[in-house]
């Protein structure tokens, strides 16, 4: 409208524009690209607000394990959240003699060695598979598979199991996810599309998000306990302690002993020092550093044969 205005009386291009209509005209148009400008970068937030919220459940779990906590509990928890998981998909629906019992069975050996089988729940629960239920199968379940970890930490001692049970949730963690990011981008790019259907798309891609998010830790939770039970673990012992006694006859410890766990398709842990900067309580950014041990997910070292059972075990279970 301006320029066609300035046309229209052969305003040359050097005289300035003064008549408050034409200001006034500007000030709008400003206005009105700013706030339009304003609400695009506050949907950006609440669409970021969505992630940053799962970042920071799945940082403080990482986290938790980079500082040496002891995880023992929670992978039990692991083990009793995966066999109720798998038990509720199986009895679900119909009557117990609907149930495929064999299916669930055949699903658990590969999840952990289970020692007990369907006709000995059958005779404890009376006999026959009417007499089955839900609640029995989960709490006897439980029982063979806590009892299976048990039998499994005896065999690789306690000091090892706990290595392993931290190098694993690490590895299953940063995995899940990259994955994570991945669908979480995947379902931003389209979700747009949900408004031509008359529905928000932030309150779609929050409720669709939490779904995603679910089936991860779901997922993280299954592949750990079946790594945990599964995985070949070899344990190199290292030199034994050398001790020498100082001139005042204290004791000086030149080297100590310590056993390395050996994963395969697991890289060994290497030490790296981080340091990074973050707000703090009040505001302010804060510099810190952190020793911590990174591992890779598959070992380029490792032999082509347990590089492909682990590429196998992991199709497997995405599968």
């Amino acid at each position: 409208m301006v320029d066609a205005f300035l046309r229209r009386f052969n305003v040359p291009d050097d005289v300035p524009i003064e008549a408050s209509m034409v200001s006034n005209a500007i000030r709008s148009a400003q206005s009105q690209v700013e706030a339009r400008n304003f609400e695009i970068r506050k949907d950006v937030l609440k669409y970021d607000d969505v992630l940053n919220r799962q970042r920071l459940v799945v940082y403080a779990e990482r986290r938790r394990v980079l500082e040496g906590e002891d995880i023992e509990e929670q992978v039990r928890s692991f083990i009793t959240d995966t066999v109720e998981s798998y038990v509720r998909g199986a009895t679900a629906t119909g009557y117990p003699e609907d149930w495929d019992l064999d299916q669930l069975w055949t699903a658990l050996k590969t999840l952990y060695p289970i020692q007990v089988t369907v006709e000995e729940l059958e005779e404890a629960s009376g006999g026959s598979r009417a007499g089955l239920t839900s609640d029995f199968l989960t709490r006897e379940l439980l029982d063979d598979a806590q009892g299976a970890y048990d039998d499994r930490e005896e065999a690789l001692g306690e000091e090892v199991t706990r290595e392993l049970e931290r190098r694993v949730i690490l590895s299953v963690l940063d995995r899940k996810w990259r994955e994570h990011l991945y669908e979480m981008d995947y379902l931003r790019d389209g979700i747009g599309l949900r408004a031509m259907a008359q529905r928000d798309p932030l309150i779609e891609y929050q409720r669709e998000g939490f779904d995603l998010f679910n089936a991860m830790m779901d997922g993280i939770k299954e592949e750990t306990v079946g790594y945990l039970f599964n995985v070949q673990v070899e344990v190199e012992q290292a030199d034994e302690t050398v001790i020498e006694f100082g001139s005042d006859g204290t004791e000086l410890v030149i080297a100590e002993a310590v056993s390395e766990v050996i994963v395969p398709g697991l890289a060994p842990a290497r030490p790296v020092h981080l340091e990074y900067s973050a707000p703090g309580e009040s505001g302010e950014i804060v510099h810190d550093s952190v020793d911590v041990e990174v591992e890779q997910a598959i070992d380029p070292n490792a032999s082509r044969a347990d590089r492909r059972r682990a590429e196998r075990a992991n199709r497997k279970r995405q599968g």
